[in-house]
């Protein structure tokens, strides 16, 4: 494995670092360069608008992995995204974005409140992978928005909008490629962008936030076995070794591993 010096980060450590924001998975503190930020995955767990609260022991670890793999494997293909480094376990360095507060996911399968809202087996093939945007508001519970709203509020611009939903294919593509190769059905997934800023102030469209099994549906391809948080949302149980085991399949886990999450738990303590 390949952390910088400190392996853990220590509470006094994070004490005296500047809290940026915190939401439901992530913290973000101020980052030890201009334009940087540090992300801290917790172990922190929500569902339905966060009216469901529980904890996935080793999430945040997990995650940071998955999501650190999958951000490099991005940009080796050109799509760019605000990842910079791992800095320990639970912690990576990213460029600071101003988001654009769109949840925009991709569909591939029906599933989830989308196979409710259109009287669909959870399962149902969908012809074509199928875009939706989410205004991303908790008090008004996320909700779906077309284009039009996008631009009558200053969302986002046209061309903004049109190369969100290039990347977002473009990401669909390339992740359902590599999950199917160890397995893995992706049958949908939620993303998020931001405008990151050159030194001439000039914005670019990115990738930020995370992909993990938090943000997935990810389907064993064989059994159709869920491998993400949906184990959570509907209490299946065996949830952190579905995590797991997503990890282990794309090899930034090895299950020699999976003790030390074990050992950073109590390291943080």
């Amino acid at each position: 494995m390949i952390y910088t010096m400190h392996k853990f980060t220590t509470r006094r450590q994070m004490n005296t670092r500047t809290p940026i924001y915190e939401g439901k998975a992530k913290q973000l503190f101020e980052g030890p360069e201009p334009g940087t930020l540090i992300a801290r995955f917790k172990d922190d767990a929500t569902a339905f608008n966060n009216q469901k609260k529980g904890t996935i022991r080793g999430k945040g670890v997990i995650n940071n992995r998955i999501s650190e793999y999958l951000m490099t494997r991005l940009s080796e293909v050109g799509i760019p995204n605000h990842f910079i480094r791992t800095l320990n376990m639970r912690e990576q360095l990213v460029k600071a974005v101003e988001i654009v507060p769109l949840e925009v996911i991709v569909r591939n399968v029906a599933a989830g409140s989308f196979a409710q809202r259109f009287g669909l087996e959870e399962g149902h093939p969908i012809g074509m992978p199928i875009v939706e945007y989410c205004l991303k508001n908790d008090k008004l519970g996320d909700p779906f928005v077309a284009e039009e709203h996008i631009f009558a509020f200053d969302i986002a611009d046209p061309h903004e909008l049109d190369e969100i939903r290039h990347l977002a294919l473009r990401i669909n593509d390339y992740l359902s490629g590599l999950f199917m190769g160890i397995g893995i059905r992706v049958v949908d997934f939620k993303i998020e962008f931001g405008r990151h800023y050159d030194e001439e102030g000039r914005p670019r469209i990115i990738l930020a936030d995370e992909i993990s099994p938090d943000s997935c549906r990810l389907w064993d391809i064989k059994t159709d076995k869920k491998l993400d948080k949906d184990r959570f949302r509907r209490d299946m149980g065996g949830v952190e070794e579905a995590y797991q085991e997503v990890a282990e399949r794309l090899g930034v886990l090895p299950k020699a591993e999976i003790t030390e999450i074990s050992a950073e738990k109590g390291a943080d303590a």
